[in-house]
């Protein structure tokens, strides 16, 4: 049975009604460093988005779920699968937590497990991978948490304000 369920959080797909929480964090400008986004989107592109969310994952290459606390329903962050390849049955793995009260307690870190699960169970993957900089120490903490293993350092590889910052690689080796 599949269940994208945890203690206190479960993760559900996009819904048209999710359009002014995608606007809100897709526009934050505090974690455009994170998603590698450089200009803002429009309210338009993101119905737009939403309208195409219906794809498969084989489809689309990705897939994005909302991260829902489990007693009120209200939608806490995002958890992609992008860079999906089924030949080598991998995806790359990206989270956030839209709001800054509800990091660091172990809500992500449900997220994620729920993730790994659905890509070892439905999606048969091998493994999955997670590019993270160097200073952002809680998502490097939540990943090595859940035994993603640091394979290597990319060197400057990011500008962020004017400075080059190293972006780390890990993954996770699903053992069969």
């Amino acid at each position: 049975m599949l269940t994208l369920t945890g203690e206190h959080i479960y993760l559900r797909a996009l819904e048209p009604e999710d359009l002014d929480f995608i606007y809100a964090v897709e526009n934050d400008e505090s974690i455009w460093e994170i998603s590698h986004t450089q200009t803002p989107y429009s309210r338009f592109l993101i119905k737009q988005y939403l309208n195409n969310a219906h794809q498969d994952i084989y489809e689309a290459k990705q897939l994005r779920l909302v991260i829902c606390k489990q007693d009120t329903g209200k939608a806490l962050g995002l958890i992609d699968l992008f860079d999906f390849n089924p030949a080598h049955r991998r995806a790359g793995v990206g989270i956030l937590i839209a709001e800054e009260q509800y990091r660091n307690k172990g809500l992500g870190q449900q997220a994620l497990a729920l993730v790994m699960d659905y890509g070892r169970n439905y999606l048969r993957l091998h493994q999955l991978y997670a590019t993270i900089a160097s200073d952002n120490e809680p998502s490097v903490r939540l990943f090595e948490k859940e035994g993603f293993q640091k394979v290597g350092v990319k060197k400057e590889w990011n500008l962020v304000n004017g400075q080059y910052k190293d972006e780390l690689l890990y993954q996770f080796i699903y053992v069969h």
